[in-house]
This record gives C-alpha cells, sequence and structure tokens, in this order.
C-alpha cells in the first residue's frame, strides 16, 4: 500500500468534490485554482494510484483521454454517464454479468473480465435540447 502523503490526499479530496468524471489535467488545474502547489505529474500518479486500490473509477473516454472519479461503490460496478454534463451514475448489470461470463466459458476462457460504460444524454440535458 502507497503511504498517504499530502500530495495524494489533496488529490483525493478534490477528486471527492467532482461531480462525475474528470481529466488529470482538469483535477489539476481545479487544485492550482485553489492554490495547491501539486505538479501535473503527481496528479498522474495519484490518480493512477487510487484507481488501482479501488477508490478512483477510471474510464477513457470516446476521445482517447482517461477520466476520473470518486469511486462511491466497493467492488465490480457499471456507470451510466451523460455524453454532455458528465452526470455519473453506478449501476449494477447483472445481465451483462450472467452473458460475459456465458460467453467467456462457451469460447473456452476462464478468468474474464470487463468494463460496461453506457454514455447517453441525462434526462436534464435532454430536456435542454429538446428546447
Amino acid at each position: 500500500m502507497k503511504r498517504n502523503t499530502w500530495q495524494r490526499e489533496a488529490v483525493r479530496e478534490a477528486l471527492d468534490g467532482t461531480d462525475g468524471f474528470i481529466s488529470a489535467q482538469a483535477l489539476h488545474s481545479s487544485l492550482h485554482a485553489t492554490g495547491s502547489p501539486i505538479g501535473l505529474a503527481t496528479v498522474y500518479r495519484a490518480l493512477s494510484d487510487l484507481s488501482e486500490q479501488g477508490e478512483a473509477d477510471s474510464l477513457q473516454s470516446p476521445d482517447g483521454e482517461s477520466l476520473y472519479r470518486a469511486c462511491s461503490t466497493t467492488g465490480h460496478h457499471h456507470h451510466l454517464i451523460c455524453r454532455n454534463c458528465g452526470l455519473t451514475v453506478e449501476i449494477g448489470a447483472e445481465p451483462v454479468e450472467t452473458w460475459a461470463k456465458q460467453v467467456a466459458s462457451e469460447h473456452g476462457f476462464t478468468q474474464a473480465a470487463h468494463v460496461v460504460d453506457v454514455f447517453g444524454l441525462c434526462a436534464n440535458c435532454t430536456r435542454l435540447a429538446a428546447v
């Protein structure tokens, strides 16, 4: 386990205060806006560590950028993510779990893992787009 430094704690707190997923660069800018001297490379390392330890979720945006958010659910889960505002809802997806295990087994695979995130528009963004 990594030691808890002030930098890592600052990144954890900033991530906790962020709605939805955020890039390391955006989180770094947010930290700097509050007067933190933390470096961008340190933010990247801290986010990577938090993700590896299950304290942060990480995903790749449609344009290939890594995004992070504070993880509120322990264990395997999935997300509904608004493409417009970034609102994120953690969801269970038992039918996906069952399907993934079945397909892996049918093809002779074991220890299969998967990542499923669903992107769309939240109700508010859908309502605003209709105006």
